[in-house]
């Protein structure tokens, strides 16, 4: 289900399990290895997810695994779900989504793992677990809420309404929306700016961004943010960037 290539510090994962790119708990597990595995890669820098064909990024669970009722196959389902979007979100990797189609629960759930989305027109959003007795378990009753705020993220997930990616971009679901066919190019040319950046400088900006997220209060974060800037003095990287800069040449980061 997960087709990896590494193109310089770009890794790209394509969800491949026709027809919707379905997760099972196999893929949902390999998606978590491999974020490991790429995380361990220091040569690697950025992510990008998108999903094979045309129409769909990624339908979600299969629903076929819950139809029996047991609760035991639920858990072990609902736990390789929270494994692998976790995973994917604390990464130091910075991570791109190239939404080529559908993402209906537990694949928008996966998107809202990601940095930053980018969709294509055709694009349709939703989380409709509702509707079939379930409920978004990915963790999307919690980072849907941060990224469109409280109306709009009880909108999808109470009523089940499906967005449009004009709409997502209007409601801060996705940060830009681009023709049919080009979500992965766009994608990828954002996933490369990220080797310009000093590796130190955006794992700590995106710890950083996180804490915002987890509730620490407005004092500690803003001290930790101070804190993490004088502790980038401590490694190479910083006297790099700064000296390139200042001779106008590209940096050579560690």
């Amino acid at each position: 289900m997960i087709d990896l290539n590494i193109d310089g510090g770009v890794a790209t994962i394509t969800l491949n399990r026709p027809p919707a790119n379905a997760f099972s708990r196999e893929g949902l597990l390999k998606l978590r290895d491999t974020v490991q595995e790429l995380e361990a890669n220091p040569a690697v820098r950025a992510l990008v997810i998108t999903g094979s064909g045309p129409k769909f990024f990624s339908a979600g669970a299969d629903l076929n695994t819950f139809a029996s009722g047991d609760k035991a196959t639920a858990l072990d389902m609902i736990s390789a779900f929270g494994l692998a979007f976790e995973t994917l979100a604390d990464t130091r990797l910075v991570t791109v989504a190239a939404l080529n189609g559908y993402a209906m629960g537990g694949g928008l759930e996966c998107a809202l793992a990601c940095d930053i989305r980018i969709a294509e027109e055709h694009a349709q959003m939703a989380l409709p677990e509702a509707t079939v007795g379930l409920l978004p378990g990915g963790t999307g009753t919690q980072t849907l809420p941060w990224l469109v705020g409280e109306g709009w993220a009880k909108r999808m997930i109470l009523t089940g309404e499906r967005v449009d990616a004009a709409t997502a971009l209007r409601i801060g679901l996705v940060e830009e929306v681009v023709p049919q066919g080009q979500a992965l190019a766009k994608a990828l040319e954002i996933a490369q700016r990220v080797g310009k950046q000093s590796p130190d400088s955006v794992r700590a900006c995106k710890q950083l961004v996180h804490q915002a997220r987890q509730g620490v209060p407005r004092g500690a974060a803003l001290a930790a943010e101070r804190e993490a800037f004088v502790r980038l003095f401590d490694g190479a990287n910083q006297r790099e960037g700064v000296n390139a800069f200042l001779e106008k040449r590209s940096a050579k980061w560690q």
